[in-house]
């Protein structure tokens, strides 16, 4: 099953948990003005509005979370980019006869870092693809130090802290890759929505009848916050997605052909 039906799935049962909680707490409601003579519901006010405030501020902040990340990663392939390219240009500074077997091992690892990301979701073949760049990083990095010990001073200062930085960006954007909230925090995330309904249902009970819109709006709009918020988490499984930017490597790699 795909991660977009998957979590599609998941917020249609929250959707349904969602209703199914309004329409509790407005029979739990109803029950309690049944037993009181003033008809009205009191003494509740306080502890809603305390609910109601801690899922505002965990829904902002789990979608800031994740629209941070999202953004970030965003601009780590810029950057990976970036860097490839400036190691690359300063090749020049090497002798004639080391750089094109340098230019070579380049474009192989320009190909590897573009499959790692482009085999995902598959796990195994991305981790395939991740070993075989940094068997070429070490390829680079010892190729690079042998030339650069037969070049001017200057090459040797140039060259090498970019391919650091090169090598450090695509640890990065590994790393960056597995950083998400603990499970945690989305379960205390949907726990909190389902609270939140039931005390909604709760305070429509004063009304006679159901009011549809305010049901399906509330239940729409908690569970397409949290699609969305699972969406931009994994932003290379579901319908959000940052695959477009991975062009920029893409054309990197053709223009170094």
């Amino acid at each position: 099953m795909s991660f977009a039906l998957s979590i599609s799935l998941l917020c249609v049962g929250l959707f349904l948990g969602i209703v199914l909680a309004l329409e509790l707490g407005r029979r739990l409601g109803r029950r309690r003005l049944s037993k009181e003579p003033s008809g009205t519901l009191r003494g509740t006010g306080a502890i809603e509005g305390a609910v109601f405030a801690l899922l505002g501020l965990l829904v902002a902040f789990t979608f800031s979370g994740a629209a941070s990340r999202f953004d970030d990663r965003r601009k780590l392939i810029i950057d990976e980019t970036n860097a490839i390219g400036t190691a690359y240009l300063r090749l020049d500074l090497l002798p004639p006869d080391a750089q094109p077997a340098l230019r070579a091992s380049f474009r192989r690892y320009v190909d590897a870092r573009v499959e790692v990301y482009r085999k995902l979701p598959d796990l195994s073949a991305a981790r395939t693809e991740l070993a075989r760049g940094k068997e070429l990083q070490q390829e680079i990095w010892q190729r690079a130090v042998a030339a650069s010990s037969a070049a001017p001073a200057p090459a040797m200062l140039l060259l090498l802290p970019a391919l650091n930085a090169m090598f450090d960006l695509a640890s990065t954007r590994t790393l960056n890759a597995w950083i998400h909230p603990p499970l945690t925090i989305f379960v205390m995330l949907g726990a909190f929505v389902l609270v939140g309904a039931l005390f909604a249902g709760h305070g429509m009970a004063e009304s006679k009848t159901r009011s549809a819109i305010h049901v399906l709006g509330l239940a729409a709009s908690l569970a397409i916050s949290v699609y969305v918020i699972l969406d931009l988490e994994y932003p290379r499984r579901g319908l959000i997605r940052i695959d477009a930017f991975d062009r920029a490597l893409v054309e990197l790699g053709q223009s170094m052909r």
